[in-house]
């Protein structure tokens, strides 16, 4: 069982990784907006597990002497993803608010546009896509940070457990001979 002063340091750990995490997340939202063509947004997305493990391991290190339980992990990984969502959907939010201007779902917009024909493959016709793209342009600004906000806090679930089965670390035990 978690204690009570364990549960604020991992949520005080997290807090900070998570804000870092943010900003990762704000860098990657930053290169997909000004450079749709660019590959760096996307490396700043797929950066984000690593960048949990390796900050999961520096507070088993640090904080726990080198021992973290896959439940303790999976936590301090859940609250990492929750509250780096927090900041970013505030972040959006204000982005989409007022400086976006139509761009975000311009970019949407150009991006069906160009993979119809796959979509289509795939059995959705284009009228679905017209009525998709209809509602998302009606969306407000925060519904688009909400949405991407509760994305953020479902892929952050299903990342913490392999994460945190990757860094948990168990003591070692002393054996007697």
């Amino acid at each position: 069982m978690i204690k009570i002063e364990d549960l604020r340091q991992l949520k005080a750990f997290a807090k900070q990784d998570g804000f870092f995490l943010s900003l990762i997340w704000l860098a990657s939202f930053a290169f997909i907006i000004a450079t749709p063509s660019s590959l760096m947004g996307n490396l700043f997305a797929i950066a984000t597990p690593f960048f949990v493990g390796w900050r999961l391991c520096k507070f088993r290190d640090y904080a726990l002497d080198g021992v973290i339980s896959m439940r303790r992990g999976m936590a301090y990984c859940f609250y990492t993803f929750i509250y780096a969502s927090l900041v970013f959907a505030l972040i959006q939010f204000v982005y989409f608010r007022f400086m976006d201007h139509g761009r975000f779902f311009s970019m949407l917009n150009e991006s069906m546009n160009n993979f119809g024909s796959i979509y289509e493959q795939y059995g959705i016709s284009t009228q679905e896509m017209q009525q998709t793209m209809q509602m998302m342009g009606s969306m407000s600004p925060i519904q688009w940070a909400f949405t991407f906000m509760m994305q953020n806090f479902v892929v952050g679930f299903f990342l913490s457990i392999p994460i945190a089965a990757i860094c948990a670390r168990k003591a070692k035990t002393i054996r007697n001979s």
